[in-house]
Formats: structure tokens, sequence, C-alpha cells
């Protein structure tokens, strides 16, 4: 098993754990849930290579049902089918422009917030082109369970400029990418946008 799948056992583990937590009426099996997902977020840390402390101090007890975090992304070409991409701060790679959903704005509010803070281009949102499961793509390992909404977005104006948080933004072709930051997003996963706008397809990708 590689550590990525020790992780991904691991992460379900914490779930099982926390949805004892929440349905729990005993103290005694209360204790044995707390105990086994302290254990779970110990494992984590060492699979994730990040101090307990961290891994401890970001999830929150969980007060109802788990469910994963969901990741907000555009998709935005140019007219020579160039790739909208800003760089990244945290590690100076690149990627297309989105984040975390925010509580209060639709995903579609939140996609094209994202691109005009990143990039300085103003969007729309055509369509809904996929939702990738994480865990099922081949990104680092790390110890939250994520969903990626990829928006496919058309510019509307604005001016190419790097956001307040970020290093650059421009566009460039398939073939030539530069230095993704593969945290946020891969190649074949812009192969798989980029093939889904070609070829017109119009149901949306879901893994």
């Amino acid at each position: 098993m590689s550590p990525k799948e020790q992780l991904d056992v691991v992460k379900r583990i914490k779930a099982i754990a926390e949805m004892g937590l929440v349905y729990v009426e005993d103290p005694y099996d209360e204790e044995r849930y707390q105990e086994l997902r302290e254990i779970s977020l110990k494992l984590m840390a060492h699979l994730a290579d990040v101090p307990f402390a961290q891994i401890d101090g970001f999830f929150i007890p969980q007060l109802d049902y788990p469910t994963p975090k969901v990741d907000v992304r555009g998709f935005v070409m140019n007219d020579k089918h160039e790739i909208l991409m800003a760089k990244e701060s945290v590690d100076n790679k690149w990627t297309i422009p989105g984040g975390w959903a925010d509580i209060g704005n639709t995903p579609k509010e939140v996609v094209i917030k994202e691109i005009k803070e990143e990039t300085g281009i103003d969007a729309e949102v055509v369509r809904l082109l996929a939702i990738y499961d994480k865990q099922r793509h081949r990104h680092p390992a790390e110890p939250y369970y994520i969903y990626k909404l990829m928006f496919l977005c058309k510019a509307t104006g604005g001016e190419l400029q790097a956001g307040f948080d970020m290093r650059g933004a421009d566009y460039f072709p398939l073939d030539n990418l530069p230095e993704l930051s593969e945290e946020r997003i891969l190649e074949s996963q812009l192969r798989h946008l980029y093939d889904l706008v070609m070829n017109n397809v119009q149901t949306t990708y879901v893994d």
C-alpha cells in the first residue's frame, strides 16, 4: 500500500470516528471514538509529514456529519486556446485560478471572484466541466479529503495582472505549460479539461 493509499485509509478512519462522536450516546463509546480520532490525526500527521499540532489545530471537532472540503476553479482560454493561469506565492508555481468555496457565496460567485482577484480578468461562468475527487488523482498526499469543481469560464474584460497574493498571471499553451503547483492542478487534469472544451463535450465529467 502506497503512502497516499495509507493516508486515504486514515482519512476514512477519522471520518468514522467523527461520525461516531456526532451520534454517540454512551460516554464510554464517546471516549473510544475520541481516542480513535486522536490516533487517526497522529497517523495523518506522520503520513503527511506535518507536525501533529498543525493537524490537530486545523481540524475543528465535528458537530455534524463530516463531509469533504470543496475547491472551486476556473478554466479560461483566450482566442489562441491558451489557458489562463496564476503563479502561487506559496510555492512559486502555476495553477488555474481558484480556491476554497466560501460560505455565503455560490460556486459560480466564488470562481468569478477568484479569477478576478488572482489574474485581474473579469469572467462569466459558461458551465461546469468536471468534478474531481482529488484523492483519485496523482496530487501530493495531504490530510484533507477534497472535491474539485472545475468551471469553464469566459473572459469578458479586465486587465491581466497578478493578484495581491499571487506572483504572476498569464496565458499558456497546453504544450508549453509552466511548472505546475501540483497540490492544486495536474497536467493530466488540464489536458482533460482542454479536451472536454475542444471536443464540445456537453456532459459534466464526474469521478
